[in-house]
């Protein structure tokens, strides 16, 4: 892969984290940090990897791909609005009433997303659906999911991994954003993930264990051959990256309005972020 690649990748990155503080600052409250978490790899997915037509959201022979973390829909939202399904402008009615863009992704009101998700481990099995229509359909369309770490505590989810596996759906990709912490607080005291490397390789996965910040890591992930074998590759990720105050924060999973520094360390990252991506908007 070439050096502007990756800069292309990295550029929609930034640009995707400021729409995400942008909405959800105006909004007052919202899913900011498990947001912040997925924009690097939805900027690698939407920018190099996915097929699709944005002007035509529903056409017959695109890629899928599905979010089964439905709370990290605004950073689905913001990378939509930037690959063109939308008006940018639109974003901002977020979670208002009579918006198309609801605090978890739907289907039916979002243009662009393929599936409605947010009761977790449900996405995982929906795209586990749409991984056999595609094979049905017979256009060598791929399946792209996005859970969380935490929603790997669901059975659902496993039992969705298990079959996928059985039925050898090589064109199916699976990642995981694992930034360690869920609603609750860590998950290492909740409920440890342990190894999930080594636990999703044994239900006949390839997996690959990458920093989900790296352009060059993931794009290479996405490009590895998984040896006739669904792929599975496991971010890790911080929540909140690309404000260090979320990221010292940690459980900061909602934001609303607070004493906790974070409503003026986001308004913060605004400006800066708008100075980065000068001329690139």
């Amino acid at each position: 892969m070439s050096r502007k690649v990756v800069e292309d990748t990295e550029k929609l990155a930034k640009q995707i984290r400021l729409y995400i503080l942008e909405m959800l600052q105006n909004l007052g409250f919202g899913h900011v940090s498990g947001s912040l978490s997925i924009s690097d790899v939805l900027a690698v997915l939407y920018g190099k990897i996915l097929r699709y037509d944005s002007k035509n959201p529903h056409k017959n022979d695109r890629d899928y791909f599905v979010l089964s973390k439905g709370h990290g829909g605004p950073a689905l939202y913001s990378t939509l609005a930037l690959m063109g399904f939308f008006d940018k402008k639109e974003l901002l009615t977020i979670n208002k009433i009579g918006t198309n863009f609801p605090s978890h992704a739907d289907r039916l009101r979002t243009p662009g997303v393929d599936a409605t998700t947010g009761s977790l481990g449900q996405g995982f099995s929906e795209a586990a659906g749409l991984a056999a229509a595609a094979i049905l359909n017979g256009k060598g369309q791929k399946v792209y999911c996005v859970v969380g770490d935490g929603e790997l505590q669901e059975g659902q989810c496993w039992e969705a991994m298990q079959q996928i596996a059985h039925a050898k759906y090589s064109h199916f990709t699976l990642i995981v954003d694992d930034n360690g912490l869920q609603l609750d607080g860590a998950l290492d005291n909740i409920c440890c993930s342990f190894s999930l490397e080594k636990k999703i390789g044994a239900f006949g996965w390839h997996t690959l264990c990458i920093d989900g910040h790296n352009h060059k890591e993931i794009l290479k992930a996405f490009e590895e051959d998984s040896k006739n074998k669904p792929k599975a590759i496991i971010l890790k990720t911080q929540k909140g990256y690309g404000v260090p105050k979320l990221t010292e924060l940690g459980s900061h999973h909602w934001k609303k309005g607070g004493k906790d520094g974070a409503d003026e360390a986001i308004a913060q990252a605004i400006e800066h972020m708008k100075k980065e991506v000068e001329g690139i908007l």
